[in-house]
């Protein structure tokens, strides 16, 4: 499971990289670039995608599509400058009252 967190962190730090490089030679930088309602659009179509092929596709579709929603809401994430440590605390935090 490490290996897998650490496959986050990864995708984090290089969208934090990406951020500012030149929109011309990066999508992770023209998403930023385009702004907020380009970056909340994406989101949307790749939710919808991803439902769509749990629906009706198979695995190997279906993780293409969590893939990109992961990316894209990565990205969402990092415009939006929450750290991605607070939303892990809240999840961490929402667990503990379950069990409970």
């Amino acid at each position: 499971m490490n290996n897998n967190l650490e496959v986050l962190v990864k995708l984090e730090n290089i969208i934090k990289t990406k951020r500012n490089q030149d929109p011309n030679s990066s999508y992770t930088a023209r998403l930023f670039k385009k702004g907020k309602q380009k970056i909340a659009n994406k989101l949307g179509e790749e939710a919808f995608e991803t439902v769509t092929a749990f629906l009706s596709q198979n695995k190997e579709d279906l993780s293409d599509e969590i893939a990109d929603l992961i990316y894209h809401l990565f990205v969402l994430i990092e415009f939006s400058e929450v750290d991605f440590d607070s939303v892990l605390q809240v999840l961490n935090k929402r667990m503990k009252e379950k069990s409970d």
